[in-house]
């Protein structure tokens, strides 16, 4: 008897650490917002040194996006992208605070009032015998 094909009738993923790995993370949303759009740092992010390491001689970045390119036509491309316009209209919502996500989590404080005490059954219906 033969091997049996593997069937592909899911798409399970083959390889999960592939996918864990975080070589291709680029900075966060807030992180950006906050420090990378600041005009000093981002007038020093557009005009870095010239670095061997980096892709394109670290001379083609784009701010909102983290990025590095090869060249400048990649880095026009890049901005008349989709993916660009994404990332800036996310950039234009104001980041979270600490307070908002502790809230979501159920740790913060409420700001509604809390709801009347709940009378027992019992003195409901003593309550109501009382008024017949």
């Amino acid at each position: 008897m033969g091997r049996l094909r593997r069937s592909r009738a899911h798409h399970a993923r083959r390889d999960v650490q592939r996918g864990a790995r975080t070589r291709v993370r680029t900075r966060d949303l807030d992180m950006i917002q906050l420090i990378d759009l600041d005009p000093k740092n981002r007038a020093a992010l557009e005009a870095q040194p010239i670095d061997y390491e980096k892709p394109g001689l670290a001379q083609h970045y784009c701010v909102e996006c983290a990025k590095y390119y090869e060249t400048d036509a990649a880095l026009q491309s890049h901005w008349r992208s989709k993916v660009h316009k994404r990332r800036c209209k996310q950039l234009r919502e104001p980041a979270y605070t600490i307070e908002e996500a502790e809230r979501a989590a159920g740790l913060g404080r409420e700001t509604r009032q809390p709801p009347p005490p709940h009378q027992s059954s019992t003195t409901e219906m003593m309550s109501v015998l009382e008024g017949v």
